[in-house]
């Protein structure tokens, strides 16, 4: 038996590796590192001293890993959009009533819809997508907090234990991301998006914040963001390009259906960062590029070839598309959003 390919995950006993490798081996998953990683680490915590309520902490977030992982293992050939806003505002309010009609329209578009699985915008979102194109994302609280009868009852209604796995589940499994007015938990997942892509600890994907025509609640709030951070250089002016406000429906839909237009999707493969796209860029426009956008490379060009290079996997439904490859500095991620809308309109 070789574990050579596991002695980074051992768990320092020999005997004990060996065990996990039989288990794994019986479970027809012999080959598989990252569940030995799982397993080792399990037995290692229980010999470290770890109490009860740790074993019971890891446990339950195991749990709802699992259990949101098979619900939307199913749909993962489909791409959705997680909508946020406020419960408490009437799904028959203005506001309620556009993020109905904008789920509506982005389910004609082809996308599902993830919410809180809540009532106000929630509920009115879901109605807008229709229960067959919804997700709930629920969270479990000390009082009473029923989910809206749309998603009740549903096989993708998720209940988690825990905020920072509910807001995993929401970036890791969303394409796109729409705000409509809310409280602090719509602003604390804004927020969430806006860190995470701007760090580069999630990918970027086209977030819009969307208010009812003549409405001021993002108005002010992006002002905020212009006199209070980017004023005090706390933020770059940059990083205005990783979101959009719009009071218009159709603007919104728009917004993400056009990041998707030659744009696929972008994975790091070692240094490089290797941009998957549908149609390939003039030789012209790169030249271009290799001016406009020197300052996110660390070196070296831009380049454009065809299908998967050495490395990143043999993955069929992305053999046909373009790569546009370079040495990424991994830090200006407002202006990778920029790149990403200039190769959108080839």
């Amino acid at each position: 038996m070789n574990l050579r390919k596991y002695r980074t995950y051992s768990t320092g006993k020999p005997e004990w590796d060996h065990a996990i490798f039989h288990l794994l081996e019986a479970a027809g998953l012999p080959a598989q590192r990252e569940y030995f990683e799982i397993l080792a680490r399990v037995i290692t915590l229980g010999h470290q001293g770890a109490s009860a309520f740790d074993a019971r902490l890891v446990n339950f977030m195991l749990a709802d890993l699992c259990r949101a992982i098979a619900v939307f293992h199913p749909y993962r050939g489909i791409r959705k959009i997680a909508i946020f806003g406020s419960a408490r505002l009437s799904p028959d309010s203005p506001v309620g009533q556009a993020a109905r009609k904008f789920a509506s329209m982005m389910a004609e578009s082809g996308f599902m819809v993830l919410t809180g699985g809540g009532s106000g915008i929630m509920e009115a979102a879901q109605a807008g997508a229709g229960r067959e194109k919804s997700f709930g994302l629920n969270i479990l609280l000390p009082f009473e907090q029923r989910p809206n009868e749309v998603i009740e009852g549903d096989p993708k209604l998720i209940h988690f234990r825990y905020f920072f796995l509910r807001k995993l589940f929401f970036l890791k499994e969303s394409h796109a991301i729409a705000l409509f007015p809310g409280g602090f938990g719509t602003m604390d997942e804004g927020f969430e998006a806006l860190t995470l892509m701007q760090t580069g600890k999630a990918a970027i994907e086209p977030l819009v914040f969307v208010d009812c025509p003549g409405g001021i609640f993002w108005k002010n709030f992006e002002r905020y963001l212009r006199e209070n951070l980017l004023a005090h250089d706390l933020i770059s002016e940059s990083d205005f390009s990783l979101f959009r406000f719009t009071e218009s429906l159709e603007e919104a839909r728009d917004e993400v259906l056009r990041f998707y237009d030659n744009f696929h999707s972008y994975r790091f493969l070692g240094a490089r960062l290797i941009i998957r796209i549908r149609r390939p860029i003039p030789e012209e426009v790169l030249e271009e590029w290799n001016a406009q956008f020197r300052d996110i490379l660390t070196r070296g060009r831009f380049e454009l070839r065809k299908g998967p290079l050495p490395g990143e996997g043999q993955e069929s439904e992305l053999a046909h598309l373009y790569r546009l490859c370079f040495s990424f500095n991994r830090s200006s991620y407002g202006r990778l959003r920029q790149l990403i809308d200039r190769i959108n309109e080839y």
